[in-house]
């Protein structure tokens, strides 16, 4: 929803790829993929940087681009920080990563599919060949929970094809993000009478709960971190299903991707970014406000520079953060 209707009204286009790196993937889901894309009013495009929106869990891309009421969608926000002065003139790309499982971290993965190498192989260049944005030194990329750990990530290992990043409260922290919820995920999976029959019947219900798309997230975590394709949607545990105990090895698996153990080995092309942006609420009641102090102790230990700020909210509609984040984006890709 608008908040100012004088303000001058960027366009939204859609373009299609169609993936090579998603063909066959594990889940079946479609190789056929949409990314909306903003461009600011009055310009075509051209010679701006490009920001990638990564969705968080649940969430597509395209659900960015929505009417909403109340709260503006992304390009309204845009608009708003465009025409007001506060944020620097830049395209917005806005892929849809939807998946079976429910959501993606945006890393390669043999079960939920090569979606690292589907961003910057072939959704980044085709929007930056149809708009002639973007581009080495003018590509940056944001997201909130699922899509801030995929902004952040693709910073860390991807630093010479982005050139700035903001992670709005993004997945860090893995013992107390991951392992949280793992109790209520094996009740679930008890009464149900396991993985493969829970997944059934999740798949067959007409109306989805929250506490089942939270049970669902935690198969679609296993599935990326920890893959096993001899596995019913290549899901297993990382814990038993008995006692909650860890399984050492699998939970290593896990460990592998957490940002908190990524960045003592990658610190170092964090440094070739123009700009790092990172926040996170003071209640998130994910607890990635604990992930996220000690990510910017990490940050500071390996002289990265960076933003970090913590706000007063949880984890819940808080696309508010944006009004920090797209103007120091774009302000950054443009200088």
């Amino acid at each position: 929803m608008r908040r100012d209707s004088s303000l001058p009204e960027g366009t939204v286009r859609r373009l299609t790829v169609d993936s090579k790196v998603l063909i066959g993937n594990f889940l079946g889901d479609s190789p056929h993929r949409a990314i909306d894309v903003y461009i600011p009013p009055g310009v075509s495009g051209r010679d701006l940087p490009l920001l990638v929106c990564l969705a968080g869990y649940a969430g597509s891309g395209l659900s960015h681009t929505n009417w909403r009421n109340f709260v503006e969608s992304v390009p309204e926000r845009a608009d708003r920080l465009i025409g007001s002065g506060a944020m620097v003139p830049a395209m917005i790309a806005f892929p849809d990563c939807f998946t079976k499982l429910g959501g993606n971290q945006y890393i390669n993965s043999a079960i939920m599919g090569r979606w690292a190498d589907f961003l910057t192989e072939e959704a980044v260049p085709a929007v930056e060949a149809a708009y002639g944005c973007g581009g080495p030194g003018k590509r940056g990329v944001f997201g909130k929970s699922s899509g801030g750990y995929g902004a952040f990530l693709h910073a860390l290992l991807h630093p010479d094809f982005w050139s700035a990043s903001a992670c709005h409260s993004g997945d860090m922290g893995w013992e107390l993000l991951q392992l949280m919820d793992m109790p209520r995920t094996l009740r679930a999976l008890a009464k149900a009478g396991g993985i493969k029959p829970w997944l059934e019947s999740f798949f067959a219900k007409d109306k989805i709960k929250d506490d089942d798309t939270h049970v669902l997230m935690v198969l679609a975590m296993c599935a990326t971190y920890d893959p096993d394709t001899s596995a019913f949607m290549g899901v297993r545990l990382p814990v038993d299903p008995e006692t909650c105990e860890i399984i050492p090895d699998r939970w290593a698996n896990w460990l592998k991707w957490d940002p908190l153990t990524l960045v003592e080995t990658h610190a170092g092309g964090l440094k070739k970014l123009k700009a790092l942006y990172l926040d996170c609420g003071d209640i998130d009641q994910y607890n990635l406000l604990y992930g996220a102090r000690r990510m910017k102790r990490a940050l500071i230990r390996h002289a990265v520079p960076h933003i970090y700020e913590e706000f007063s909210d949880d984890h819940s509609a808080i696309d508010y953060r944006m009004d920090r984040s797209l103007p120091f984006l774009s302000a950054a890709l443009t200088a």
